[in-house]
């Protein structure tokens, strides 16, 4: 444990301030440093441990700072009464908000303090976050605690120090330090993002005017010195020229299947159609070690939205179950992370092979319709970031696609467009050309609508920087690549079993229907001690949960949370449930008058007679009237 700790003590009311402590400090010592440094009355604040102020410090002369577990990159909170007013009020932050809510943070970083360096990183993230409060992500509120600085082993030749000491041969090194990114292996071409804020508030004002801004197309509102487009426009409210600059880092630095069942589950349907596919991408975000302060997007399940498709062609439609299913993986703790489609031409059926014609010099890596899809998702599900006066800048939604690689097999490529892009598309700027699928083509202003000039740097044969009107445009421009793997030990959040699969949603033309047969036709593959495994799948969850005709609303909860779990008791919980055994009921065989085998209840149960002749039956859960043949109905599936 350090023998000294630097407090940063944030405030939204008072400004930062640092003091100095340490483990064997007196608690009402420390109390009494935050008092006399913002300056506060002798009452009218108290300090907690957490934001829901169950965990107050109090004053105390027998314990120490160690004694109340206060180390290095804890964050404590301070609250205080509305006409507390401050003697001198500090000048390091403008006055931001009018909560009651500060908070206080120990220094992160021992190493920081070894080596003689100041990390101020964590200090101006706290700085951004009393300011805008904004939620940040759970893999974003873990980055931003983290040093991040890359250190490196004692240097027997160049280094002439002890082995407590550093030097400048191997003193750690910043995350977005050259000489880290080229000797990764891979080199790392692109910095992850919180590298890339650290790099912003690496300099002598330690991010103190740091903003993250998107640009804007569009005019100004409120501007009443003219009329409004395209009767006037003015200096004031005409939007500036762009000039787009190839993004030097990403949001997310690595995209991860969990096992390739996800995949195979996903490509079925194009190999048995030959016709392309669309699925939205449910996970979760996770620190990337690989990559200094990264990000990855690790997949667990695949969602297929109703959808037209062709061997060339997707067609999106409107989705009712939209919100449901991201309500069911949100209790799975899961979220959509990404989309994903193919572009698979068959080569050789024999050699199971597919064609190349992807990433080639002579074709495009996306499409400009793609790039436009991916900037849609990109803008739909925003990044949360303290550094923006919007409280958002870019987008963790990555984009996958599959296509064949150099070698005719089918291969996974990741990508994300460039926050500029995102901004294009949302202004409504950027469109497809029709006869060259890698360019765009940036609109000319209208009566409608006033478009500002875009431009874009590249280099002409003799090396030479130019700038070109970005009509056309070349959307390679506009992309940032991620690797897109599988794991060496594949990880599974739902059942490992690639033979006994529910049916996946919008499957009809394949014949794969989710409804009361197939659930039974499912659940009959397993064993009464297999029941967690059964129920761990994606797409029977979705289905049971937007069932009308199951009796399953009030008591699903329980079997989600036994799945994120993996909690066999809380899932023998949920069988044992009236509501479940119904269900088991409807699904158990029963004999008829005849001898014969029927599913679900008896037969008299459900029928309504029409005559001695027709005995047709009605079902009581849609009222649909069958033919006295069918043991099940034909609307609904379910038996009489």
């Amino acid at each position: 444990m350090p023998t000294e700790m630097i407090i940063r003590i944030q405030s939204p009311e008072y400004g930062t301030k640092r003091i100095h402590s340490s483990p064997s400090e007196k608690v009402n010592i420390l109390l009494d440093k935050i008092k006399k440094e913002f300056q506060l009355n002798d009452t009218g604040w108290e300090i907690f441990k957490d934001r829901k102020k169950s965990e107050i410090i109090r004053t105390t002369r027998a314990k120490c700072v160690s004694d109340i577990n206060i180390r290095h990159g804890d964050m404590l909170f301070l609250f205080t009464e509305a006409n507390i007013i401050p003697k001198n009020s500090s000048k390091d932050f403008p006055l931001a908000s009018t909560s009651s809510q500060s908070s206080v943070s120990v220094d992160n970083g021992s190493s920081s303090i070894n080596s003689g360096s100041n990390n101020s990183s964590s200090g101006t993230y706290a700085a951004h976050k009393a300011i805008n409060n904004i939620v940040l992500d759970f893999v974003d509120q873990i980055l931003e605690k983290e040093d991040g600085k890359v250190k490196r082993k004692r240097n027997e030749q160049l280094c002439r120090h002890g082995p407590q000491g550093k030097c400048l041969h191997c003193a750690a090194l910043e995350p977005y330090d050259e000489e880290v990114l080229k000797d990764c292996k891979p080199p790392i071409k692109f910095l992850s993002f919180h590298s890339y804020l650290r790099k912003l508030t690496g300099g002598v004002d330690k991010g103190k005017f740091a903003n993250l801004e998107d640009i804007s197309c569009k005019i100004k509102s409120g501007c009443n010195e003219h009329p409004p487009w395209p009767g006037g426009i003015c200096t004031k409210c005409q939007p500036n020229a762009v000039t787009l600059n190839r993004q030097t880092y990403r949001h997310v630095d690595n995209i991860m299947f969990e096992n390739p069942k996800i995949a195979e589950r996903f490509l079925n349907y194009w190999r048995r159609t030959g016709r392309q596919r669309l699925g939205i991408l449910y996970g979760r975000y996770e620190v990337h070690k690989d990559v200094p302060l990264g990000i990855k997007a690790t997949i667990a399940a695949i969602y297929e939205p109703p959808q037209e498709s062709s061997r060339n062609r997707i067609r999106l439609l409107d989705d009712e179950k939209e919100t449901l299913v991201n309500e069911v993986a949100e209790q799975l703790g899961l979220f959509p992370i990404g989309w994903i489609f193919t572009d698979l031409v068959a080569d050789d059926l024999k050699k199971a092979t597919v064609k190349h014609f992807r990433g080639n010099s002579d074709t495009h890596f996306l499409s400009a319709e793609e790039c436009i899809m991916a900037a849609e998702f990109q803008n739909i599900y925003p990044n949360p970031c303290h550094y923006s006066k919007e409280g958002k800048f870019g987008s963790k939604f990555v984009t996958v696609v599959v296509t064949g690689d150099d070698k005719n097999q089918v291969h996974f490529e990741g990508y994300q467009v460039s926050n500029q892009c995102m901004a294009l598309v949302r202004d409504d700027c950027l469109i497809p050309t029709k006869d060259a699928p890698e360019l765009g083509y940036v609109k000319e202003s209208s009566s409608q609508q006033f478009v500002p000039d875009v431009f874009y740097k590249v280099k002409d044969k003799y090396g030479n920087e130019v700038t070109e009107l970005a009509r056309p445009l070349p959307v390679e421009y506009l992309l940032v690549d991620i690797p897109c793997a599988f794991p060496v030990n594949p990880i599974y959040t739902f059942s490992d079993s690639m033979n006994k699969n529910f049916p996946v949603e919008n499957r009809e033309t394949l014949g794969e229907i989710q409804d009361f047969n197939a659930l039974t036709q499912y659940m009959a593959e397993f064993s009464p001690s297999q029941f967690l495994q059964a129920m761990s799948d994606f797409h029977l969850l979705i289905f049971l949960d937007s069932c009308d005709m199951l009796p399953l609303k009030s008591i699903i909860s329980t079997l989600f949370q036994a799945i994120k779990a993996k909690d066999d008791e809380i899932a023998l919980q949920f069988k044992k449930s009236e509501e479940w055994a119904t269900v088991e009921m409807m699904m158990a065989p029963h004999e008829n008058d005849s001898g014969s085998s029927v599913r679900g209840a008896e037969a008299s149960t459900g029928t309504q007679s029409y005559g001695a002749e027709s005995n047709l039956w009605t079902c009581l859960h849609c009222t649909f009237i069958n033919q006295p043949s069918k043991a099940v109905c034909e609307m609904c599936s379910l038996p009489q």
